[in-house]
């Protein structure tokens, strides 16, 4: 599956976002979707994943309460709604394909080429 994530950019902290991810290829509805974010001179880390079907969803301690994971498998896309941004999610962020509801990035096999989120304070 391809996968083309979009929507990054410059926000002052308290702002909101939202990120797409467009996918390709293969039945998305399969996979689980994850979105996961790696900040300068850090190990990429995860932030999000919703199940297939969109019943389930999981977050990162840093962002529950701030974020939001949504799909909608007719239009083959995943979002990250991004609210009350903080200087410390500057990231690149990722989306992420996988079989399994998992948090680890060795579960999710196609990713996304990323898209830069810069929260200005």
């Amino acid at each position: 599956v391809q996968l083309q994530a979009s929507g990054g950019g410059l926000v002052q902290a308290g702002g909101s976002l939202r990120l797409s991810c467009a996918a390709s290829g293969r039945t998305f509805s399969n996979y689980v979707m994850g979105w996961f974010r790696q900040a300068p001179g850090k190990e990429r880390e995860f932030v999000a994943n919703i199940s297939n079907g969109g019943a389930n969803s999981y977050y990162a301690d840093s962002v529950k309460g701030r974020f939001t994971i949504s799909r909608d498998n007719a239009k083959n896309t995943v979002y990250l709604q991004m609210n009350s941004l903080k200087s410390e999610d500057t990231a690149v962020y990722y989306c992420a394909a996988s079989l399994v509801l998992a948090t680890m990035t060795p579960s999710y096999h196609y990713w996304g080429q990323g898209t830069q989120v810069t929260v200005s304070s």
